[in-house]
């Protein structure tokens, strides 16, 4: 592998008729028109509802800066903010680092599990226990090599106080059934504000799997919901029915990477993976069914209908938005901080074919507004989270993967 270096680089991102918010070259959209102008892959599909799809477009207020902070990553894939500024940092063939502020990138954590790092499998999302302060606990979700293939596991462990290492590791999940595959294993995890663990996970993508993200016997396109320590709430949905898995949230889901709590209210939103269209952004709830393979936008990868070709029925839940042609979604969060003040409560979405930041802005649940940002950088976006500062950061899916810093000039 590559030596990590600290990087220097950085890219002034000027609000101009040439040169909007984003840094994309070319004259900045109308007000108001939507960022999206390629034509819709699902040609004949119209919305469920006014701005489900493709809202007015919006535009940053103020001169932005992004500073490469740190390249020679391998296939980045998740990051957690520590408390002292320094970030978790997973890489998907295996390694999990902590890299500073400042660039510097720490040699890899050991004690980490081994993981399948085929295909999209590896090492995925890393997220810090709500009370990380008093027992530095950690929480990762990976590819897990099994007997017959893979399937998405989640452990948990101990960060020693020096961050070399982790300890106390223990399996608190594991997605059922074991398949032999190397697509579509979701994963990202956020705690809720009552401690509660959610987990996404996607249908592994070949055809004979993805009927599973209908039914209640498999883990396979759900959403899920266990405690810190692995325990079921019994307060989840399908808990006590013949049949289900306990630890079932809610079901129908495609392939989700990723998921963040909004700040006041507590709701946990998605955002997963469509085909050729029918990346969806959706706020699921309990018990609830958001409709894969049944009803999708977009079309199947060759061009044929999905299934039935339909969008709607009832008994099954619309996104509260979609994409067609797709962003093909990484991770989210919601933006809370002082350094962009117009975009409180906004959600950040990394974008992985689209090479952009997409922010949204949401009255209720509802989307209103959409920007893309970081089109400049010409990288697979895979992560995003907000640093103490507000700053935002994010992570590059690539050989040469970096840590990337968003600021105000």
């Amino acid at each position: 592998m590559r030596p990590i270096v600290l990087a220097a680089t950085s890219s002034l991102l000027v609000l101009a008729s040439a040169c909007g918010a984003n840094g994309q070259t070319g004259q900045a959209a109308a007000p108001g028109a939507p960022v999206e102008t390629r034509p819709a892959n699902g040609a004949t599909q119209t919305p469920a509802f006014a701005g489900q799809t493709r809202a007015p477009g919006v535009q940053t207020g103020v001169t932005l800066r992004h500073a490469v902070v740190a390249s020679g990553l391998e296939h980045p894939w998740g990051m957690a903010l520590l408390p002292d500024g320094d970030w978790l940092v997973t890489e998907r063939p295996g390694r999990l680092r902590i890299i500073s502020a400042a660039g510097q990138v720490g040699e890899p954590i050991t004690g980490l599990p081994a993981v399948d790092a085929r295909g999209q499998g590896g090492l995925l999302d890393v997220t810090l226990s709500p009370g990380f302060a008093g027992d530095r606990t950690i929480f990762w979700s990976y590819a897990e090599p099994r007997d017959g293939g893979n399937a998405t596991s989640v452990a948990r462990g101990v960060l020693s106080a020096d961050g070399r290492s982790v300890g106390e590791v223990q399996v608190i999940f594991r997605a059922l059934p074991i398949y032999d595959g190397d697509k579509h294993f979701g994963s990202t995890l956020a705690f809720d504000p009552a401690g509660h663990l959610f987990i996404t996970l996607g249908e592994r993508s070949d055809a004979p799997m993805r009927p599973q993200a209908q039914q209640l016997d498999s883990h396979m396109g759900k959403v899920v919901r266990i405690n810190a320590d692995g325990s079921v709430p019994q307060d989840n949905p399908f808990v006590g029915q013949a049949g289900a898995l306990p630890e079932i949230w809610s079901l129908g889901h495609r392939n989700v990477q990723g998921i963040a709590v909004q700040p006041g209210t507590g709701a946990v939103w998605t955002i997963e993976h469509g085909t050729r269209g029918g990346d969806e952004l959706n706020r699921p709830e309990a018990g609830k069914n958001y409709g894969w393979p049944i009803i999708a936008y977009g079309v199947e990868y060759r061009g044929a209908p999905i299934n039935e070709g339909i969008t709607a029925r009832a008994g099954l839940e619309q996104p509260v938005y979609y994409w067609d042609p797709v962003i093909a979604p990484g991770g989210q969060t919601f933006y809370s901080g002082a350094m962009f003040p117009g975009w409180q409560g906004n959600l950040l979405i990394a974008g992985l074919g689209g090479k952009s930041l997409t922010r949204l802005v949401l009255e209720g649940d509802r989307v209103v507004g959409e920007e893309r940002l970081l089109t400049g950088l010409g990288q697979r976006i895979r992560d995003v989270a907000v640093g103490p500062d507000g700053a935002v950061w994010v992570i590059t899916d690539e050989d040469d993967g970096k840590l990337v810093r968003l600021a105000a000039e």
